[in-house]
Parts: structure tokens; C-alpha cells; sequence
């Protein structure tokens, strides 16, 4: 494998890695490269950073208001579609 390709296979890996989907040799395989591959670490920050601002931002709850507004639209639609 060239060392582009390997690092694509990595990069696959990133998502499992921090979704902990891997086996324990698969993390410790993932982790040396990671520890050896500037790009792919910082690709693997990128991530583990997006993956956390999202999980942070789905955690907050949507004002009353907008709410509302979405339930209606939703029914719009539903009303629409079954005419």
C-alpha cells in the first residue's frame, strides 16, 4: 500500500474509532498511525471537534416558539400530501 492510500484507510477508520465502533486492536492500529501521521491526526482533531460541537448542539432545546411554527409546517404538509 502506498502511503496515501493507507492513509485513506485510516481516515475511514477516524469515524469508528470515535464512535467506539472498533476492536481493541483496530484502536491500538488506528492509534499508532495517528501517533506517526501529522495529516491524519489532525484530520482525527477536526473530527473528534465537529463530532462534539454537534452532540453539544443537539442537546439544546429549541425555543417554544419555533417549535410551534414547526409542528404547524408539519401539519401543512401532512394535510397536502393526504389531499
Amino acid at each position: 500500500m502506498t502511503s496515501s492510500e493507507e492513509c485513506a484507510n485510516f481516515l475511514e477508520q477516524i469515524v469508528y474509532l470515535l464512535d467506539n465502533e472498533l476492536d481493541e486492536a483496530s484502536c491500538t492500529e488506528v492509534r499508532i498511525h495517528l501517533d506517526s501521521c501529522h495529516p491524519c491526526l489532525e484530520k482525527y482533531d477536526l473530527q473528534r471537534t465537529v463530532k462534539a460541537i454537534v452532540a453539544r448542539s443537539c442537546a439544546e432545546s429549541a425555543p417554544d416558539e419555533l417549535r410551534e411554527r414547526v409542528r404547524l409546517r408539519i401539519r401543512e404538509v401532512q394535510i397536502r400530501i393526504s389531499e
